[in-house]
């Protein structure tokens, strides 16, 4: 792979984890535009490092939160705090599931699945455009909710279906306020990303040679600055009902690819 490849992706996943577009969408299709023929293993590694950029990019934008929720979990007391890192785990055992008992069977696909992708990017579409005709409330994450939200990214791993889109949506659905919904949903992904490379690693499934440092890093660099921004101006975005744009977004893309994959 080369630097300015591996730049490129790592742009595109900075922008789309954050963005309701679906980052792992948009790196299936970036891939099969950029012809790239890695090994199943060096693929996996540059996927990890990009995921772990925008893992820290969620965690430098959030760290006031990061550090009042810790305060508050030491105090060892049923409190805010400790209720929100409850719904958080709450949140995630869906998708824990599915990725421990199903991996094979999600990266089925995976893999050029050009035509797959289009259509699910028209399903992030519709939950976007009803996203942004939801009313906006002053209501917060209940536990029930967040097992809900949870569903919905265990069902955003597949390709096309934006995660941080499927779980706001969802959220504001459910009559979330949408600042809140905004914060739930990249905050609940962190555990997850971390998670997933320590398994990675543990496994041995990653694999690691001098000759890849370059490209690695230059990913790593991009996709957290591009991360960095697209937290930043999406949080914005679900504040003033912007999401419609992205249907749009999502809807021409989905079509294109559709089209690709069907008449390549």
């Amino acid at each position: 792979m080369e630097i300015l490849d591996a730049i490129i992706l790592g742009i595109v996943q900075g922008l789309t984890e954050f963005l309701p577009v679906s980052s792992s969408g948009h790196l299936e299709l970036g891939a099969a535009i950029l012809g790239d023929q890695k090994l199943p293993e060096e693929s996996l590694l540059f996927t990890v490092v990009l995921h772990f950029a925008t893992a820290l990019a969620t965690i430098l934008v959030f760290r006031k939160d990061i550090v009042a929720i810790l305060e508050g979990l030491f105090k060892f007391k049923w409190n805010e705090e400790t209720q929100f890192s409850a719904k958080i785990i709450l949140s995630m055992i869906p998708a824990v599931i599915i990725g421990l008992f199903f991996e094979e069977q999600l990266e089925q696909f995976f893999g050029g699945k050009v035509t797959f992708v289009g259509f699910m990017l028209l399903v992030t579409a519709l939950l976007l455009f009803l996203a942004d005709k939801a009313k906006n409330t002053e209501k917060g994450v209940t536990f029930s909710n967040a097992i809900i939200v949870g569903l919905a990214q265990a069902v955003a791993m597949l390709p096309g279906i934006s995660r941080s889109g499927a779980t706001i949506s969802t959220s504001v659905l459910l009559g979330i306020d949408k600042n809140k919904a905004a914060r739930f949903s990249f905050l609940m992904v962190v555990p997850l990303i971390l998670g997933k490379i320590v398994k990675d690693i543990l496994d041995g499934a990653l694999t690691y040679n001098g000759d890849s440092f370059g490209y690695l890093s230059a990913g790593f660099v991009a996709a957290f600055i591009s991360g960095y921004f697209a937290c930043t101006w999406m949080i914005a975005l679900v504040r003033k009902s912007k999401l419609t744009y992205f249907a749009i977004y999502c809807t021409i893309v989905g079509l294109i690819a559709i089209f690709a994959g069907i008449y390549s």
